[in-house]
């Protein structure tokens, strides 16, 4: 094989029910439901109109020189279906943009469930009122090069984590997160208990009983000295 212009074609993929159950919960109890260590660089922004709390899709990694867009066509052209989410390392390139409006009108043909570039893409007058989850670290006028190389369906790195072909992407108003397939189902059951207990915080905090002495407690068992005086020095 020749490394640096590989494509696969097929993916291990997590079942598509658990998919699907992922849409609906926010990132932030999904991040938390596994430790922390899957959310992107809060640098990666959503940048257009989707509805919805949170959209989930199966992880289609496209590794790309900076600046370059020419293996996101031939996913486009031949290796993307419905309910993909295309994760673009651009290696971090800020002066070119790997997609536009067109792009992003043929991705929503496909149905596919989103897109992330860990840079910038360009037409954000178009693309900030598309119902497409699309992800970037902002905008830039500047266009792409189409000469490779690159590799289709490997590991790669965006947003400072890991992802592999046929992880769960899950993005919302906060950002992404990335979810290992062979961990989708457990992770997804724990994101679900977290996503209850946080609606039944929520009722407390807006009752305004979410206090009870519970932070008064941690403090105590730490050591902290409360002192009923004022500084002085």
């Amino acid at each position: 094989m020749t490394v640096g212009k590989r494509v696969f074609t097929k993916r291990k993929l997590a079942n598509p029910e658990i998919v699907k159950g992922f849409a609906g919960i926010p990132a932030s109890n999904i991040g938390d439901a596994f430790e922390r260590i899957g959310c992107m660089d809060p640098r990666i922004k959503l940048m257009s109109n989707p509805e919805g709390v949170s959209w989930s899709g199966n992880a289609l990694t496209i590794k790309s020189r900076g600046g370059d867009n020419l293996l996101i066509h031939y996913v486009l052209e031949r290796v993307a279906v419905e309910g993909d989410f295309l994760i673009v390392s651009n290696e971090g390139c800020p002066t070119r943009s790997v997609i536009g409006q067109n792009m992003a009108c043929s991705m929503e043909s496909l149905k596919l469930a989103g897109i992330v570039i860990d840079g910038p893409i360009r037409d954000l007058d178009a693309i900030k009122n598309m119902a497409l989850p699309v992800y970037a670290t902002g905008a830039c006028p500047g266009g792409p090069s189409k000469d490779g190389p690159g590799e289709i369906n490997v590991p790669l790195a965006c947003g400072n984590i890991m992802i592999n072909p046929g992880d769960v992407i899950v993005g919302d108003q906060d950002g992404i997160c990335v979810i290992p397939r062979q961990e989708a189902a457990n992770i997804l059951e724990k994101a679900r208990i977290k996503f209850e207990a946080d609606q039944a915080g929520l009722a407390r905090a807006k009752a305004g009983t979410n206090y009870n002495h519970k932070w008064a407690g941690e403090l105590a068992k730490m050591g902290f000295e409360i002192i009923d005086d004022c500084y002085t020095c």
